[in-house]
């Protein structure tokens, strides 16, 4: 049975350096740096602590394709360096410029904060985040959640969506949404919100529910059984994946292994949100997503279909080719 966190792990009882390792250990309890502690890391000290130590803060995942040109160092280098910043796990989606060498320049400014996870490949959007996920999962975070690189959506939302998964304890997952309200930035490419709002239309259609925005890239969510299970297996679409997330927990409710979809996903309206140029979305893409959409339908949603429900990738997990 795990003990207290005043009390002291076995390890330190029969380690030779005792007071001292005693000392060091109750510091920890008290410093905020506790949350880097990482049990992982083999020459760490950290092992002798491994389950006495709080959950790390948020973990962001940071998908990237062919972002040499554009990458946003410094909002992401001072965002990690705030007392509760997240952490960041870039994921280099197989870029075929110098993405990888950006990437690495920035973890090396901050490696016990910024993690680099490489795809030999190019395999979406979808997979990316997912694969970086997975990564999230199996380290510990508290929570997860995934931002566009070019953060359209600046990272102090961040502290928004954390504070309403602590309101509501029920919550898995909240979920950016662009509704531009008074008082609220909210700054979009006028043709590209009209072809938004009729996917978006359909998408609510298909899912049942009077979801306003799926596509905002800017998600948190618990580290949670029911949210392992939504990414231990690959989406069927590259970029309507945050589609098929509501998708298999609608598939779960069914089941009655969580809520409903009203009760354990939030809306939050964003305060700020700046249309970013040179996206990877191409027009022919609004033509794409009805396909996606039917498809998620038939496969996710249909009356006979599911999708396995399983934590395993989560556990000694290693990342995709």
């Amino acid at each position: 049975m795990q003990q207290a966190h005043g009390d002291l792990p076995p390890a330190i009882y029969q380690h030779p350096f005792k007071p001292w390792l005693e000392r060091l250990f109750r510091i920890c309890l008290k410093c905020s740096r506790c949350e880097r502690v990482r049990p992982d890391e083999p020459d760490s000290l950290a092992r002798l602590f491994q389950g006495y130590y709080p959950m790390r803060r948020s973990t962001l995942i940071i998908p990237c394709f062919n972002e040499e040109s554009r990458f946003p160092v410094e909002p992401f280098l001072q965002s990690v360096h705030e007392s509760h910043g997240p952490d960041l796990i870039l994921v280099d989606d197989g870029s075929r410029d110098g993405t990888r060498s950006v990437l690495n320049r920035v973890a090396e400014q901050c490696p016990t904060r910024i993690q680099v996870l490489p795809l030999s490949r190019n395999q979406g959007k979808a997979e990316a985040v997912r694969q970086g996920c997975l990564w999230a999962f199996s380290r510990g975070a508290e929570t997860v959640g995934y931002w566009d690189a070019d953060l359209a959506t600046p990272l102090s939302e961040l502290t928004r969506f954390r504070e309403a998964l602590n309101r509501q304890p029920n919550l898995e997952l909240v979920i950016g949404s662009r509704i531009p309200l008074l008082g609220h930035a909210i700054h979009k490419d006028p043709l590209r919100h009209g072809m938004g709002r009729i996917i978006a239309g359909s998408i609510a259609w298909v899912l049942g529910h009077g979801v306003y925005d799926t596509q905002c890239g800017a998600k948190l969510f618990r580290n949670s059984p029911a949210m392992r299970s939504v990414f231990a297996t690959p989406f069927l679409t590259r970029w309507l994946f945050d589609v098929e997330i509501l998708a298999r927990l609608i598939v779960m409710s069914r089941t009655k292994l969580v809520p409903s979809l009203e009760k354990i996903v939030l809306e939050l309206p964003l305060l700020r949100w700046d249309h970013i140029g040179g996206s990877k979305v191409k027009p022919s893409d609004f033509f794409k997503a009805f396909v996606d959409l039917a498809r998620i339908h038939k496969h996710t949603l249909g009356q006979h279909a599911a999708f396995p429900i399983s934590e395993s990738p989560s556990i000694g997990w290693r990342p995709a080719a």
